[in-house]
């Protein structure tokens, strides 16, 4: 294959510049998400020698992609073309996703009754697709299998929205002028497609086309939101988000501070990104919005303030000992009186003749069952470094970052089993006085 110049990423893989060199191509702007069938007309065949893709690939060599999509399905789409020819019904090509095809075939064959190998999840664009094309599309393909930051997502969103647009305006006889497909910036080309389109309902494009265009398992109220922050803030301070990860609910609270106090939104920015605390832009926001009358280095004072009490009030939440009442004291006065000595008689008699006399010791084997454990402990050293380890994925938590899907996963099933286990240790003869004790002497 000859060299293109979408062999290198442009300006460092930039996902809004891959999306500007997609929307290049006249082909892939048309593409549309399709379900398509893996048995029977309509269903996608590959090159070389248009073979059945089903039965080349040994299921042992997609046995972890058969089992990842029996039960999340297919997340990314394949690609495909669409070949007419005159006097013929069209025929789908497949262009990338062969290895995805496969095993959605052998699924559907082998395993009929799971939902997820119904059909084929596809992106197809007409055909025939020029090399370019194709190369193309598998380049932005292999870069967008990064997850897409809030602000590559809305500028994505955007350029779709354009393009559909585009498309109406066309087809409705109402000409773009070529200045408008020269705006860079895909809100303010959206605008300027917009008062093109006027009050003509019928060339819209509303989210629900967008998301579907896409294939996006994406809501409309989050589509709306994500280009709501993006049009309200520079473009330059929606990348240095992009890198800080703050997230979406935070971007837009920032941006209804910027527009009422743009002074002491940028002034707070540039202080606790030059700081490295930009985990306390959330709480900073929040103060700034309330406080109005406050400037920028006392809002973030007192952001420091609120954040340093709800961290200190959930330590003390975490390590609480329940307060002993009176009887409890008593019974263990009682207790440290009558209890037996654990020293042995000879150690006993010493003590006697010092001047202390001992009461009479019950042997060890009268000692209740239950005060020894049935079963080995775990290592102390094991407790603390999970506990260690859970504080430490709260402070981050604390601090605006995100748990990914997988982990969530993840954690819940470690949680759950952890959760059980506990309940069935206290069940099987710990009380709830022991059972917290116990914690917070761990924690």
């Amino acid at each position: 294959m000859t060299s293109t110049s979408f062999e290198a990423p442009p300006d460092g893989g930039s996902m809004i510049r891959l999306t500007e060199i997609l929307h290049r191509s006249v082909k892939l702007r048309q593409r549309r998400f399709e379900m398509l069938p893996l048995r029977g007309q309509g269903a996608p065949f590959t090159e070389p020698h248009a073979r059945n893709p089903s039965d080349t690939l040994p299921p042992s060599e997609l046995a972890d992609l058969i089992s990842s999509m029996s039960v999340i399905g297919l997340l990314e789409p394949v690609l495909a073309e669409e070949i007419v020819v005159d006097g013929k019904a069209p025929t789908i090509r497949l262009v990338t996703g062969e290895r995805r095809l496969r095993a959605m075939r052998w699924g559907a064959v082998n395993r009929p009754e799971n939902p997820h190998f119904q059909a084929l999840p596809a992106v197809v664009c007409p055909g025939p697709l020029s090399e370019e094309e194709r190369h193309m599309w598998r380049f932005v393909e292999n870069f967008a299998r990064e997850p897409l930051r809030p602000g590559e997502q809305a500028a994505a969103l955007l350029y779709q929205r354009c393009a559909i647009l585009v498309g109406k305006l066309l087809k409705a006889g109402k000409p773009v002028p070529q200045e408008v497909y020269a705006i860079p910036d895909p809100a303010e080309r959206f605008l300027a497609l917009e008062k093109i389109r006027g009050t003509d309902s019928s060339c819209a494009a509303p989210w629900s086309e967008v998301l579907d265009r896409l294939g996006l398992q994406l809501n409309e109220r989050k589509a709306s939101e994500l280009v709501r922050a993006f049009r309200a803030l520079p473009r330059d301070l929606t990348e240095e988000m992009d890198e800080a990860a703050i997230r979406l609910n935070t971007r837009i609270r920032f941006a209804e501070l910027r527009n009422g106090r743009a002074q002491a939104a940028e002034g707070i920015w540039a202080a606790l990104k030059s700081s490295k605390r930009l985990h306390l832009l959330p709480t900073a926001v929040n103060v700034g919005l309330e406080e109005p009358e406050l400037g920028p280095e006392e809002i973030i004072t007192e952001a420091e303030e609120r954040q340093d009490a709800a961290n200190a009030d959930r330590r003390a939440k975490l390590t609480r000992v329940p307060t002993r009442t009176a009887d409890q004291e008593e019974t263990d006065e009682g207790d440290d009186a009558a209890v037996p000595s654990a020293l042995g008689a000879d150690e006993g008699a010493e003590i006697a003749e010092l001047g202390h006399p001992m009461q009479p010791t019950a042997p060890a084997e009268a000692m209740p069952a239950d005060t020894a454990p049935s079963r080995p402990a775990v290592e102390s050293n094991t407790i603390r470094t999970a506990l260690d380890g859970i504080r430490g994925l709260l402070a981050e938590v604390r601090a605006g970052k995100e748990i990914a899907r997988y982990d969530r996963g993840s954690l819940r099933l470690a949680l759950r089993e952890l959760h059980d286990h506990l309940e069935g240790a206290t069940a099987d003869g710990a009380t709830d006085h022991d059972a917290t004790t116990e914690g917070s002497e761990a924690a």
